[in-house]
């Protein structure tokens, strides 16, 4: 399962760091004292402009050669990982209620298993993912 699309943004130095623009992405823009915190920051704009938008609704990334930036502005693919996106500010937890065997139940019990962390594994391994 592939969860990483690559934007082209525009990047222009600033007296102190870069700005940072999205073609694809009406709107969304950023900034950094550095290019690697422009660039950080870039791939957390990204995220937080498709928040709450369905994977595949996202905006196609431009192709980078169609794009020609002006003056000192130069051009970088900003890689967003959207799994790694959420793991790091989606991890909160929510309750699930699911049914099980009573037997399977009381035996998981008296051998002090915990539920959340069995199904979280096994959720992990079904979708071929790592843990946090």
């Amino acid at each position: 399962m592939t969860t990483t699309r690559f934007y082209p943004a525009i990047f222009e130095p600033e007296d102190v760091g870069y700005s940072v623009l999205f073609p694809d992405l009406p709107g969304c823009g950023t900034q950094g004292d550095t290019l690697a915190e422009a660039l950080s920051m870039a791939q957390e704009a990204i995220g937080l402009y498709l928040e709450g938008t369905a994977p595949k609704n996202y905006p196609a990334p431009s192709d980078p050669a169609a794009l020609h930036p002006e003056g000192r502005q130069f051009l970088m693919v900003v890689p967003f990982d959207q799994l790694a996106y959420d793991k790091k500010y989606n991890a909160k937890a929510v309750k699930k209620t699911l049914s099980i065997p009573a037997w399977l139940n009381n035996l998981a019990k008296a051998n002090n298993i915990n539920f959340s962390s069995v199904l979280q594994n096994a959720l992990c391994r079904e979708l071929h993912i790592q843990s946090t």
